[in-house]
């Protein structure tokens, strides 16, 4: 059991601290006048080439059938995780802080536990002990995020980092971002967290119909690549915007397409179908805790006292809702209510599923 629920912990850290990576150094990129629309672009188009292999030596015998329902409903997520999620968000990167779009991500459990109660994959279950962990796990989580984000407080006296990145500080002097509206890219930012969780809404119901992760991954990367080349020509004309001369782009392209991309959906589908899509969502506070430390290493950022307190929020938070998770496979020890075999609501809840007659209509 102990083993199990490692494996199912440790691709969700690896996530998050990839997805840390990806915003640093695509707020660089951006920095350095490279366009959003491009960067996600490119994403796409490394990611689909990265999980080719992946999906063929892996899953093409195992897969089932591609059907026309079913690469209908892989549209529908592509939509929402990529033009929805990933162009908004780095549109809103673009016209904000790194900490800032960081901490606003960090509303995506919460979006995603209500999204998940509205489409019944999820029952609140607020009489039982491990219902009122997962609440009050989300409020911590979100209030940590809020706090790290808009207090300060006494900066830490923890030293400064011994590294030093001629590129950082180069592109931080003409950060594009200083002379923007800040409100319009949080605004931006949280329209893209709502996508993000419709997309984990989607992705749990395509993974109960059609269990093979990586083939999964590669085709919403594919129909992704089309959508955003399409959306960035229209806007992007300029065949500069497309250059990838300079190295740091390409880096950061890459880095964006096979790490934050290829394997963070393959990583997060194939943890969603085992643990459910809010699950897999309330590991997002921690991205804001690698942000951070990224941030102090790469970037001399200040570390504030709100950063820790606000940190130290969200880690309790987070494992307020893994515990309340895995009360809920445990319900006989000690819950105000067990649950009884044969009720299927409750299985559902436990499972994360959608109804049995909601799947068979597709």
């Amino acid at each position: 059991m102990v083993a199990a629920n490692f494996l199912s912990f440790l691709p969700m850290v690896i996530v998050q601290v990839g997805y840390a990576g990806m915003n640093t150094t695509s707020k660089l990129a951006m920095d350095s006048g490279m366009k959003p629309l491009v960067l996600v672009a490119y994403r796409l188009i490394f990611a689909t080439f990265a999980m080719i292999p992946f999906a063929y030596f892996l899953e093409w015998k195992t897969r089932p059938k591609i059907t026309r329902p079913l690469l209908f409903q892989i549209f529908l997520c592509s939509l929402a995780g990529i033009p929805g999620d990933q162009v908004l968000f780095f549109v809103g990167l673009e016209h904000s802080s790194l900490t800032i779009s960081t901490a606003l991500t960090n509303i995506l459990p919460a979006v995603t536990f209500l999204f998940a109660v509205i489409f019944r994959q999820e029952a609140v279950g607020i009489k039982r002990l491990s219902g009122q962990a997962k609440v009050l796990g989300t409020i911590l989580s979100v209030g940590g995020a809020m706090l790290l984000t808009f207090y300060h407080g006494p900066m830490l006296n923890i030293g400064e980092s011994s590294i030093h990145w001629k590129y950082a500080n180069n592109s931080g002097d003409h950060n594009p971002s200083n002379n923007s509206t800040s409100v319009f890219g949080s605004l931006i930012v949280i329209a893209s967290t709502i996508s993000c969780s419709i997309w984990y809404i989607f992705q749990a119901k395509v993974s109960k119909v059609f269990p093979a992760p990586y083939t999964s991954t590669l085709l919403t990367c594919f129909m992704g690549s089309i959508e955003c080349v399409l959306i960035g020509i229209s806007v992007n004309h300029k065949v500069s915007d497309w250059s990838l001369r300079s190295p740091f782009r390409l880096v950061a392209a890459l880095y964006a397409g096979i790490v934050s991309t290829a394997l963070a959906f393959g990583l997060t589908t194939w943890t969603i179908q085992r643990k459910g899509a809010v699950y897999a969502s309330v590991f997002s506070p921690l991205l804001l805790v690698v942000t951070a430390i990224l941030g102090w290493a790469l970037l001399h950022e200040k570390i504030y006292v709100g950063t820790m307190v606000g940190s130290l929020l969200i880690v309790l938070g987070l494992f307020a809702v893994l515990w309340g998770k895995d009360r809920e496979l445990k319900p006989n020890f000690g819950d105000t209510e067990p649950v009884k075999p044969g009720n299927n609501e409750e299985k559902l809840e436990l499972e994360l599923q959608l109804p049995a007659d909601s799947v068979s209509d597709k």
